[in-house]
């Protein structure tokens, strides 16, 4: 459930080289087999990030809570996918529904769809996932260390909602100098991400190649991948990045910054821009 990575720390005015342990992250499909015995069918309703194990809890939970299902009874089994790719292995659960269960195909879409805060659900597979259209960020942007140490007190001292109820995310976007541009609240991470991003593109300002994204939480993939999309080339957050959010940075050339606090950080990819 966690790997190793070799990263580079700051703290009192020194880089130094360390190795950092990081959970894994990685996209399940779930899979509905329903029908009757002899017309079973197939039908891929989700996709969802998630730590590896216990993915039959996590895929039965999903079901009821959906609505999809009432009982666990409901199923003639559960379990994941054997003959899939290499890459989709242990990544996809089949759910078998007994020929007798019925599935409201128009409430699922409704319900699901549109309401998953997530950031990839409602995808139609594992290969949906990734944006085939994006492409490693190019921008000649450098930021001294003491510039990405001056970001947390700025957030911190602009969170108003957070200020007053200590239960919401925030996105800031900062320019190369560390001036604060922007900054967005929500009780979803990723929507505080697409306000940022929504409001750039209002003002026909993307990409965003000169900027610094600074988040009030962890670094998931998918707030790497909105990142990405918008051009956006350095982030920092206040806690930790997941495996596969450090992977689609070293992928897009973007620098990932986490555990930023007022005398240190630790950078993950992208090591260059910070001097």
């Amino acid at each position: 459930m966690i790997q190793s990575k070799s990263i580079t720390k700051y703290s009192e005015g020194s880089f130094f080289e360390s190795e950092d342990a990081i959970a894994l992250e990685a996209p399940l499909e779930i899979r509905l087999g329903f029908g009757s015995e002899n017309e079973r069918e197939q039908r891929s309703i989700s996709v969802t990030m998630r730590t590896q194990g216990n993915d039959e809890e996590l895929s039965l939970g999903f079901l009821i809570t959906e609505g999809i299902i009432e009982h666990a009874k409901d199923l003639l089994s559960i379990k994941h996918c054997g003959e899939v790719k290499q890459e989709e292995k242990n990544n996809i659960i089949r759910a078998e529904l007994k020929p007798e269960i019925n599935v409201d195909w128009k409430k699922l879409d409704r319900h699901f769809y549109t309401t998953s805060s997530c950031g990839v659900c409602g995808k139609s597979s594992i290969e949906a996932v990734r944006n085939n259209c994006l492409l490693p960020i190019k921008t000649q942007i450098k930021i001294q260390a003491k510039t990405i140490l001056q970001l947390a007190e700025q957030l911190n001292n602009s969170q108003l909602i957070f200020n007053l109820t200590g239960g919401i995310h925030a996105s800031a976007l900062f320019d190369e100098k560390g001036t604060l541009l922007l900054i967005r609240e929500d009780v979803g991470r990723h929507n505080a991400l697409d306000k940022i991003i929504g409001a750039c593109a209002t003002k026909n300002e993307l990409p965003l190649s000169e900027n610094i994204l600074l988040l009030s939480g962890r670094i998931s993939f998918e707030l790497v991948q909105k990142s990405a999309i918008a051009g956006i080339p350095i982030i920092a957050a206040f806690g930790a990045p997941s495996s596969l959010a450090v992977d689609l940075a070293e992928e897009m050339n973007i620098t990932l910054i986490g555990f930023l606090k007022k005398d240190k950080f630790n950078i993950y990819t992208g090591n260059p821009r910070i001097q």
